[in-house]
């Protein structure tokens, strides 16, 4: 159910950039090599693949944590270097902010263990009586 809401909850946030594109404060290193809005589909693709994983079985989910981790860390990453740079002086904070609300809760549902989900059950051959 996690990566079922932070799945669309990226997509939907990759697609917000496509339909009206954010204030770039803070994303100069982002927008230097593109504009944000092919920087969307990093959060569009991220999120399908999060969707996508949320719909396969547990333990094998792996694809979807990782590809939920990437656009958080890489916004975090850019505004980081614009705090460092004196660019953009609140950076720091919403790189602390998208470290921890983000990639560090990410990070922690990863490990959680799947105590809800029954084990499958074995399949007994024929003519036996498990």
């Amino acid at each position: 159910m996690f990566l079922l809401i932070l799945g669309v909850g990226k997509t939907c946030w990759g697609v917000g950039f496509l339909v009206e594109p954010p204030e770039t404060a803070g994303l100069a290193l982002l927008t230097s090599v593109r504009d944000l809005q092919h920087w969307a589909w990093l959060w569009i693709v991220a999120g399908l693949v999060t969707t996508g994983a949320a719909f396969v079985q547990v333990g094998r989910d792996w694809a979807g944590f990782v590809a939920a981790l990437v656009p958080p860390g890489v916004w975090a990453v850019s505004y980081l270097t614009a705090a460092v740079s004196g660019e953009y002086a609140r950076g720091g904070f919403v790189a602390v902010w998208y470290l921890t609300s983000h990639v560090g809760v990410i990070m922690w549902a990863a490990t959680v263990p799947e105590h809800s989900v029954p084990p499958v059950p074995r399949r007994a051959r024929k003519g036996k009586v498990p």
